[in-house]
């Protein structure tokens, strides 16, 4: 086994959009050399297993590292996205990552990329298809750009059985599909779930012959209040406008979540179902009115196993056929909960300290480690901002709670 020795000013494990956002900053701050090492082929993360339909949820605007614009400052004329700043699409985001790569990063000087590579902790990581390993000495910074292992479909395992002779695949399975199915059922009711179904509806697939299986509804963001452009100033402005009032006026959670309804800030699928989740997905309102379209929507919990017959979601089961595609859309992006300090010692975990923006968070944390010293100053301006999900929402909203009890008392206190 070949071992070779290298050294650098910061080691940043991942080349995904946080890796890449940190780096950049480094780059455009700093004059700090920087070795950049993911198992990916190509820059880009989980993008690169993601499936071929697959666009951002939010605007192009949005997304991508400081010094090149991922947007081309179009609105989208045709889709459901009409009116609306474009989404790039998978493949332009890949295109993207790989040109900041190839023009920005490795002309540079300062930047070593290692792909192809696994991290084996402690400076070390190995090349997969061969038996080259390294040490790197570290003068400054680990950075782990990895904490949110983003699960996607392809790359999920489901947990939940699956008999023999089940039709069973990810949604990445969708466009090669060439022979039509007693219908198709959609496991999982996030961001995925929605793209299946509104892929199957735009591919003139019946949606009486669509099963959607949500174990939880969800508040949606209004994509028309998170524009970038001047023309939409009154919906973006008056969004925040409405977020701020909600959260001072409403008496508990569920008052505020009927106050942003209200509002227009959220939305929901079925009128006639409160949603028990909030991962920040969002959609146009013309998505939301196709995915209206399907009224087949089984809220039984969690599926337990499937058969070539039934469906089951522990003791309680639906029909199927052999015949029938089943679509797995049960990966959570991200899955971890626990969170910690963004900054301590030799290593730097990114984690988002501005509300689910992981993009943006890391190259503000880039931008503190290259601005302070003080490790507690770095921290008090880092502090971790727990994405939503299923295991934080109790304690998230025991939280929330408390301090809605803490405004309340606040408010109808006499001023002395």
């Amino acid at each position: 086994m070949s071992i070779q020795q290298l050294e650098t000013d910061y080691l940043i494990i991942g080349s995904g959009a946080v890796g890449m956002a940190f780096a950049d900053v480094l780059l455009t701050e700093t004059d700090a050399n920087i070795i950049i090492v993911d198992k990916h082929h190509k820059p880009g993360g989980h993008w690169n297993d993601a499936y071929s339909f697959v666009t951002l949820h939010q605007p192009s605007s949005f997304y991508g590292v400081s010094s090149r614009e991922l947007c081309g400052g179009m609105i989208d004329k045709i889709g459901l996205n009409k009116g609306l700043s474009e989404l790039a699409s998978g493949a332009e985001v890949m295109a993207y990552f790989d040109k900041v790569m190839k023009h920005t990063f490795l002309p540079s000087g300062s930047v070593k990329y290692f792909p192809m590579c696994e991290y084996k902790g402690d400076g070390k990581f190995s090349l997969l298809l061969s038996d080259t390993s390294y040490e790197v000495k570290v003068n400054k910074k680990i950075i782990d750009g990895t904490y949110f292992k983003t699960s996607v479909p392809a790359t999920h395992t489901p947990n939940f059985e699956i008999a023999d002779g089940v039709k069973f695949g990810p949604l990445n399975d969708l466009p090669s599909l060439t022979k039509p199915r007693d219908g198709y059922v959609i496991i999982g009711g996030g961001k995925t779930g929605i793209d299946a179904v509104l892929w199957l509806l735009e591919s003139q697939i019946d949606p009486d012959n669509i099963t959607w299986i949500m174990p939880r509804d969800a508040w949606l963001i209004d994509r028309k209040n998170t524009q970038p452009s001047r023309d939409f100033f009154t919906h973006t402005i008056g969004a925040q406008a409405t977020q701020a009032e909600a959260i001072a006026e409403a008496e508990n959670i569920e008052d505020l979540f009927n106050r942003l309804e209200k509002g227009g800030v959220l939305m929901r699928i079925d009128p006639n179902v409160r949603p028990q989740m909030f991962h920040g997905a969002t959609i146009s309102s013309e998505e939301l009115k196709q995915l209206r379209r399907v009224k087949n929507i089984v809220r039984k919990g969690r599926v337990t196993r499937l058969d070539t017959d039934k469906i089951y979601f522990g003791e309680d089961s639906i029909s199927t056929t052999p015949n029938t595609m089943h679509i797995d859309c049960s990966a959570r992006a991200v899955p971890v909960t626990e969170t910690y300090d963004v900054f301590k010692g030799d290593t730097v975990v990114v984690q988002t300290v501005r509300t689910y923006q992981p993009v943006f968070s890391a190259a503000f944390i880039a931008h503190i480690e290259a601005s302070y010293d003080d490790e507690t100053i770095k921290n008090e301006l880092c502090q971790v901002v727990p994405i939503p999900n299923h295991d934080k929402a109790e304690s998230l909203a025991n939280k929330l709670s408390a301090f809605f009890a803490l405004y309340t008392d606040y408010r109808h206190t006499p001023y002395s």
